[in-house]
């Protein structure tokens, strides 16, 4: 009988890391940037040039552009584009819309991924709770990067949270998945299922975590592009990510400029408040937690840290073992892929 053993994950040392913060900085500018710069007549090219600028005016390289062939530095994905939606000077972005914008920086080889939904000028009703849904969502699984934990807790996590906000399509096809000296890395980081299963999650670990939520059909379909991921029924989607280190002292977003307090606070209180209603107390009776974003500060460990694809590609290899191995698999749906 043969032992199924997970891959090996790729663990970072505190310089390493703080190579990928560098690198998650760059992105959160480009995207600030790119997000500044969204509105109505703006060509999604446009806002791809404002993000090659920024990220090469920090010295840094576009982790998207020339990946497996792909043509641009961002993804900019609109109304019911999923992900992996191509810069196009003919796409013009019009009042009402939704944009999810994707982004990757590499710095001195280390690379850091981020995404953001935004409305094209004021938008509201069902659009706006989407939007709102799945941006926490993302934070309430990555309050859960902590050392010791298992994978899919973040994974349970995510889908917990998006399934308490609305009947919204949790898209399977697509997943998050390791980051280091790679775009994509072991392990895949699903947006769903039961906790307590996939690798343990150990001190040096990178992820990127990236629900993907829509208000119809959870189903994807690819475009004739070879790239863009749209809804098969044409109901419309977003898309949030971060990149967050696995440190000793809880989870530190690589790509959030506070280093992820604000809405790692934001995540516990919501879970403080959850699981007061569910035991009937007072939420301001309730102390402790089960260490999903424990302290306020815990988003940047460390008094010493300075500031600083295509679907179907895989996961392209892993680095060095040594964190924890599964005794359950991660469940995937038949074809699910990393996103960028």
């Amino acid at each position: 009988m043969r032992i199924r053993r997970e891959p090996p994950v790729q663990l970072k040392t505190p310089a390493q890391f703080d190579l990928m913060r560098a690198a998650g900085l760059v992105v959160a500018r480009a995207l600030d940037a790119t997000v500044a710069a969204v509105r109505a007549g703006v060509s999604t090219a446009d806002l791809d040039a404002i993000a090659e600028h920024e990220i090469r005016a920090a010295g840094a390289v576009p982790s998207f552009q020339g990946y497996h062939g792909y043509p641009a530095t961002i993804c900019t994905s609109v109304n019911d584009e999923i992900v992996h939606g191509i810069p196009s000077a003919d796409r013009r972005l019009a009042a009402g819309d939704l944009i999810s914008i994707d982004c990757g920086a590499i710095v001195d080889g280390w690379h850091s991924d981020a995404a953001v939904t935004v409305g094209v000028g004021p938008v509201g009703g069902d659009a706006a709770r989407l939007i709102e849904a799945c941006e926490t969502a993302l934070w309430h699984g990555l309050a859960e990067a902590w050392p010791g934990h298992r994978l899919t807790d973040i994974s349970h996590a995510v889908e917990s949270s998006a399934r308490s906000s609305g009947p919204y399509g949790i898209v399977e096809e697509y997943v998050g998945h390791g980051i280091g000296t790679e775009m994509h890395m072991d392990p895949p980081v699903p947006n769903y299922g039961k906790p307590g299963r996939g690798p343990v999650l150990a001190e040096g670990m990178a992820l990127a975590i990236e629900p993907m939520l829509t208000l119809g059909q959870a189903s994807a379909r690819l475009l004739d592009d070879g790239w863009t991921v749209v809804t098969a029924d044409g109901s419309w989607s977003v898309h949030f990510e971060h990149t967050v280190a696995i440190t000793a002292d809880g989870p530190w977003v690589l790509t959030a400029r506070d280093g992820g307090r604000a809405g790692l606070a934001r995540a516990r209180a919501s879970q403080v408040a959850r699981m007061a209603r569910q035991n009937g107390a007072s939420p301001a009776t309730r102390e402790g937690g089960t260490g999903a974003a424990a302290r306020p500060d815990a988003g940047r460990p460390g008094a010493t840290r300075q500031g600083a694809r295509r679907p179907g590609a895989g996961l392209p290899g892993a680095g060095q073992p040594g964190a924890g191995q599964a005794a359950d698999p991660v469940p995937l749906p038949a074809g699910a892929q990393s996103d960028g």
